[in-house]
């Protein structure tokens, strides 16, 4: 909890620390303290709040395995308190949906998104606050389903840029609130492995810091993509056609938000690879999704969607070393690529089964997942929230503490989401904190992630000798 409240103090700070200067309304929200106080500080106090945040949930995690009361009830309050704060505050951690907003005004203006960039658009507008740096010259790289809700942000928020992003992260609440409840209905019989999902996904800090402080889309993406895996699971006997249509929608949506999403798709094809009628169905349920709106959106939106896999900074354990060799992150693809194929296919053959006979969309989007983000060099925390959301749906094993271990790492290292080109403001100290994070406390925990997971694969020993969880005080 206490890291939960030094993030939600920096938000409330966020115009001392945060780049970039924002427009704020004259009536929120978004609110904030227009307070000024030292900004590196909170810098310190953001990296000693994921620590804390790290230790929390390890703590929790263990305590739950040894049966030791745990007040889950009275953590479920503090984080939907903190939620509630993050998302009412201006974006922080992250100006991604800063760039959201613009899209979406680029849009609104008939323009592509694909083709305009922020720049442009500044220009174009006169625009001289609220505009971030990092990705001020790319094109949107998000589906035609994402503009779409940036579209309507942008008309519903009007000309500020910062109400805009306000609308944006209410959606990702109430994706990622749709989540929890999901996972806890399922769970609510089993006091033990309900702790477990909260732990993992609801209170956890890092996924409230990506998600709801840095509003990320991704979790918009997975609440579509989670709901067609669990339909293909657990459909209707009586009308397997339709809830095979249903749930490739579904997954078309999430596609449709990030191209990524497409190995989710995988793991409902993989389900449903022995009944080729359904597969056919969800098939057609995801092109009525993805072909209109696609069609609407034009070649371009296909050629942006391509882009940043073969641009920008490398993130993998690998895509560091590229980085300072001098070697592009471009010529990072085809390793990951030689790379990806047997570490999913290994995956695939040797996560855990035990308990999942009846979840095996969700599996196959498990193992498919976990391979891509251990693997691929292009990386955030946040996009980890892809697998994190599936674990909830799946048993206790050591996967837990390999995507733990990953997004804590990424997080920290990432934190305090200030951007590559406002480095400067943390001072040469911090500088050099942050840049040993980057480069080499986060890819030695990223190969150790892979290493790990590849072992248990390889071996099968994915339950320690105290991995059933008992059960606990929900109360």
């Amino acid at each position: 909890m206490v890291s939960l409240l030094i993030m939600c103090g920096a938000g409330l700070l966020r115009s001392s620390w945060m780049p970039p200067t924002l427009t704020m309304p004259s009536v929120g929200p978004p609110w904030e303290i227009a307070v000024h106080v030292p900004a590196r500080p909170i810098y310190v106090a953001l990296w000693v709040g994921g620590a804390l945040a790290a230790a929390g949930i390890i703590g929790g995690l263990v305590a739950a395995r040894r049966g030791l009361p745990v007040p889950l009830r009275t953590l479920l309050v503090a984080a939907g308190l903190a939620t509630i704060v993050m998302t009412v505050l201006p974006p922080f951690g992250s100006t991604d949906p800063l760039d959201y907003s613009i899209y979406g005004h680029i849009a609104a203006l008939g323009r592509s998104p694909y083709v305009m960039t922020p720049f442009q658009y500044r220009k174009l507008v006169h625009l001289t606050t609220s505009v971030p740096y990092d990705w001020i010259k790319d094109p949107s790289v998000y589906g035609p389903l994402a503009t779409a809700e940036q579209l309507l942000a942008a008309k519903l928020g009007g000309a500020l840029l910062v109400r805009d992003a306000f609308w944006l992260k209410l959606w990702n609440t109430l994706a990622f609130a749709g989540v929890a409840y999901a996972a806890d209905r399922l769970n609510r019989a089993r006091p033990a492995d309900r702790l477990r999902v909260h732990l993992l996904w609801t209170v956890n800090p890092f996924i409230l810091w990506g998600l709801i402080a840095g509003g990320h889309i991704d979790v918009i993406a997975c609440a579509f993509g989670l709901a067609g895996l669990l339909i293909v699971d657990r459909r209707l006997i009586s009308r397997p056609l339709v809830c095979a249509f249903a749930a490739g929608a579904c997954v078309g949506a999430a596609i449709d938000i990030k191209a990524v999403f497409a190995l989710y798709g995988a793991g409902v094809a993989w389900a449903l690879l022995r009944k080729p009628t359904q597969l056919l169905m969800a098939g057609a349920g995801a092109a009525v999704i993805l072909v209109p709106s696609y069609a609407v959106a034009g070649a371009r939106a296909i050629k942006a969607l391509t882009a940043r896999a073969s641009t920008g900074y490398g993130y993998g354990f690998y895509g560091y070393i590229f980085h300072h060799l001098g070697i592009s992150l471009k010529d990072a693809v085809p390793v990951a690529i030689v790379l990806l194929l047997p570490v999913a296919l290994l995956a695939l053959a040797r996560f855990p089964e035990a308990g999942v006979r009846d979840r095996m969309a969700v599996r196959a989007a498990l193992a498919l997942s976990v391979a891509w983000l251990l693997v691929w060099p292009h990386q955030f925390a946040w996009y980890s929230v892809m697998a994190i959301c599936l674990l909830l749906f799946y048993p206790a094993s050591r996967l837990d503490w390999i995507a733990l271990a990953w997004l804590a790492a990424l997080t920290v290292a990432d934190m305090p989401g200030v951007g590559t080109n406002q480095s400067w403001r943390l001072g040469p100290e911090l500088l050099k904190v942050q840049y040993d994070l980057l480069v080499r406390m986060a890819p030695f925990v990223m190969l150790a992630a892979l290493a790990a997971m590849v072992y248990c694969c390889v071996t099968r020993r994915w339950h320690g000798p105290q991995n059933d969880l008992v059960q606990v005080s929900s109360t």
